[in-house]
């Protein structure tokens, strides 16, 4: 075979340079063979070895988050080769990735390449990004572990590899919590990632154009048609507004014959929009009511195929239930030994480096501060997330330009000022051109509080230039002029 050929080719004439070279080629060979007669042979992980004295440190970067992109974003390409490990090649912009569920803008407009953020790792030849997931961490030997992200039952076997590191973050993430309770990953859909955005409007259109089938009895387009949130934080009110615009809106002019079975019920175990100022959260309920949106106020204690059970007994059926009760940490963050801080996060000092390893630093969802820091376990935010990035990309390049950039040498330098956070208010949209907008430092704190429609333009305004690149603001600036002149897409692709 013309493929078998050329390996054949390349592993002569590279045989007498490097043994190495020759043993990857063996290795990628054994993906293909297909019969062999003796048992394979376990091959140690290939991957990227120990810099040089000569050559520049490597930062290895695990996640591509709001902490992790903003990090590669401020790092200085010519102090350090960039390596990022994420099992996605984008960055997400969270705030408005509900929008993307009713088709009030695109997914596009909410995907930021990676290479676009940090152009060294497409171009500089000791920077990469790889599409895997980190399995394993050894401090000792400044390695990470990995293996490749891979779909379908069809596609090769996932790939496992190590990398070495001068400097590590920590910037994995979160996952959805569920607290336990039995059905949640089974049955519910999570509004995290575009793939849940996806999943969210392909499963609405469809109940949709179901529910309009001749034989389907008035029960079932009820059930087919009820969308249950749960869950009252600022994720979860934000879907509801922009579900309740669409049926508003769209499913009026739309679906007709099924536009008054569609409905939306909101399910919180204590107050909505707990953190926002008591005024702007009774305006909240007030025009989520309005809007048609049901709010409930109890726990979910199971979830079945076609129904939530509440601690009362109560059954609430559903079609569509979207989950977002906030985050907690993932597998691989209760995987490491590392020390924890108070909710099971990676334990971080003010420097935001893990104190009990060297060159290992942890940033966004996944970290909080120690106890013995004195400090408070910052809320999971994207407004965190990027100012932590931001400091840490600051704080490596100043290590890098001091000399301590290879592994095992910043022991003695000065790390400066430590990182503070400044809250620097919140903000959320709740349907039909009204927002909420709270600037307050913190709950009890006094400050400027606003909502209605001049809050519905501060929010479009501020998320708006928070947007990474110019491209993706000239898609959504496109989107809302274009949802608002011809309304919603609702092609289910």
């Amino acid at each position: 075979m013309f493929w078998f050929r050329n390996f054949i080719k390349i592993s002569t004439a590279t045989r007498a340079k490097s043994p190495n070279t020759t043993n990857l080629i063996l290795t990628s060979l054994s993906h293909f063979s297909t019969g062999a007669s003796q048992p394979p042979v376990a091959a140690e992980p290939l991957g990227l070895g120990p810099t040089k004295a000569d050559e520049k440190p490597r930062v290895v970067v695990l996640g591509s988050g709001w902490a992790g992109c903003r990090l590669m974003k401020g790092l200085d390409p010519k102090l350090y080769d960039i390596v990022c490990v994420s099992p996605r090649n984008h960055m997400v912009f969270t705030p408005l990735l509900a929008s993307t569920c009713v088709g009030t803008l695109e997914f596009r407009s909410v995907a930021e390449p990676i290479a676009r953020i940090q152009p060294s790792i497409s171009t500089a030849p000791g920077s990469y990004f790889f599409l895997a997931n980190c399995t394993a961490l050894n401090t000792d030997t400044h390695e990470v572990h990995c293996e490749t992200v891979t779909e379908g039952a069809q596609t090769l076997e996932p790939w496992k590899f190590k990398i070495s590191y001068d400097k590590l973050v920590i910037a994995s993430g979160a996952q959805a919590s569920t607290f336990g309770i039995n059905g949640v990953k089974e049955h519910a859909v999570f509004l995290r990632e575009v793939h849940h955005a996806q999943a969210i409007r392909r499963k609405l259109l469809l109940n949709l154009m179901l529910s309009d089938v001749p034989g389907i009895s008035e029960e079932e387009k009820r059930r087919l048609l009820h969308c249950v949130v749960v869950g009252g934080g600022p994720t979860g009110v934000e879907f509801s507004g922009e579900l309740s615009d669409f049926i508003r809106k769209d499913v009026d002019q739309r679906y007709t014959h099924v536009k008054d079975y569609i409905h939306v019920t909101l399910i919180e175990a204590k107050d909505i929009l707990s953190s926002f100022d008591d005024r702007l959260r009774h305006y909240a309920i007030k025009q989520l009511t309005k809007s048609g949106v049901r709010l409930v106020r109890g726990i979910v204690k199971d979830v079945k195929p076609e129904h939530v059970i509440l601690s009362d007994g109560s059954e609430v059926p559903y079609g569509l239930l979207v989950w977002s009760t906030g985050v907690g940490p993932s597998p691989f963050v209760n995987s490491l030994g590392l020390p924890k801080s108070p909710g099971g996060r990676i334990g971080i000092d003010e420097w935001l480096r893990v104190p009990t390893v060297q060159d290992v630093f942890s940033i966004g969802d996944c970290s909080g501060f120690l106890e013995s820091t004195g400090k408070p376990v910052l809320p999971a935010l994207a407004q965190v997330a990027e100012r932590q990035g931001k400091y840490l990309a600051n704080l490596l390049n100043r290590i890098g330009k001091d000399g301590g950039g290879h592994a095992n040498s910043a022991k003695e330098l000065d790390f400066g000022d430590p990182f503070e956070y400044k809250h620097l208010g919140s903000m959320a949209t709740i349907g039909r051109f009204k927002a909420l907008v709270d600037l307050r430092q913190s709950k009890e704190a006094k400050g400027v509080s606003l909502a209605g429609f001049f809050s519905f333009f501060i929010w479009r305004s501020a998320y708006l230039t928070r947007v990474v690149s110019w491209r993706n603001r000239f898609y959504v600036l496109i989107n809302w002029l274009t949802t608002s002149v011809f309304g919603r897409d609702i092609s289910r692709l």
